[in-house]
């Protein structure tokens, strides 16, 4: 009987364990997650700003360069501009994506 009982509390005690490490390691994960995307939307924040001014800047230049070099040339100057990453998401964050300030010009 005593034997059996030690046999069934190692058990147990063995599968909590793997229980409890099984839910740290999936809190970890919960609380990487949390932070990664807390700080996809503060980056996200810092950078729209600057994009945004870049891209108007590029819409200006654009109307600009219209007279003078043509549609086609005025409307790789916007893509070029108003093209790229406009939100940092957390796959940027680990490293998983790049960052394109400026567009594919390219038609």
């Amino acid at each position: 009987m005593m034997r059996s009982l030690r046999f069934t509390l190692a058990i147990v005690l063995f599968a909590t364990t793997i229980l409890f490490a099984i839910h740290a390691e999936a809190a970890e994960s919960a609380a990487q997650e949390a932070g990664y995307g807390a700080g996809s939307v503060f980056t996200t924040l810092l950078y729209a700003p600057f994009k945004t001014s870049f891209c108007v800047l590029g819409g200006v230049t654009s109307g600009l360069t219209l007279p003078f070099g043509g549609l086609e040339t005025a409307g790789k100057v916007a893509t070029a501009a108003c093209g790229g990453t406009w939100i940092i998401t957390p796959d940027t964050l680990r490293g998983k994506e790049r960052v394109r300030f400026v567009g594919d010009s390219k038609r």
